[in-house]
């Protein structure tokens, strides 16, 4: 009898690993693409994800959900949208982006006439106007503007890749607003 629990137990497990692994997957591999659309679509992608989070983990339809995203240690679609892009751009200003997207992330420092704002030694990015809705959710205008949202101790640090994506995460985590 211990032995058919124990192999129950490790194949409950397997199976959990492969759902979660999948369902994550799926739920987060177009979160860019989602960039500044409505509030509905944003809405509706997050009883999406509340659904795979509550299969998963077993979680009752009726349950608050929050605790189990943070269990699982999810963020919301929102924060996750901006985690991405301040990634994107972390990477972007550490060369470890394309040069297509490294070019769109400008420091204020370094653009003629600006250098002496005080936005230039907060590490803040040049955010290009836009005329229309559709372009305001383009990288070019979103990504910076992303950036610039963060704390001056996120946006002027030193970190590693790593550490900044940890610490990144728990600040959004704490922050509902991003």
């Amino acid at each position: 009898m211990k032995g058919s629990v124990t192999s129950y137990r490790s194949i409950h497990s397997h199976h959990y690993n492969n759902k979660h692994s999948f369902i994550h997957t799926y739920v987060y591999i177009h979160t860019l693409t989602h960039t500044g659309v409505s509030d509905s679509l944003l809405a509706k992608l997050q009883t999406v994800q509340n659904a795979a989070a509550r299969i998963i983990t077993g979680t009752r339809k009726f349950d608050h959900i929050t605790p189990v995203l943070c269990d699982l240690y999810w963020l919301p679609v929102r924060q996750r949208i901006s985690f991405k892009l301040a990634m994107m751009v972390y990477k972007c200003l550490h060369g470890l982006a394309p040069s297509y997207l490294a070019d769109i992330c400008t420091p204020v420092s370094s653009v003629v006439g600006r250098w002496q704002l005080r936005s230039a030694n907060s590490g803040t990015l040049v955010v290009l106007g836009t005329r229309t809705t559709i372009g305001q959710r383009n990288f070019v205008v979103f990504g910076p503007a992303t950036w610039n949202r963060l704390p001056v101790e996120l946006q002027t640090s030193s970190l590693s890749i790593d550490t900044f994506a940890k610490k990144l995460k728990s600040h959004l985590f704490s922050c509902k607003h991003l």
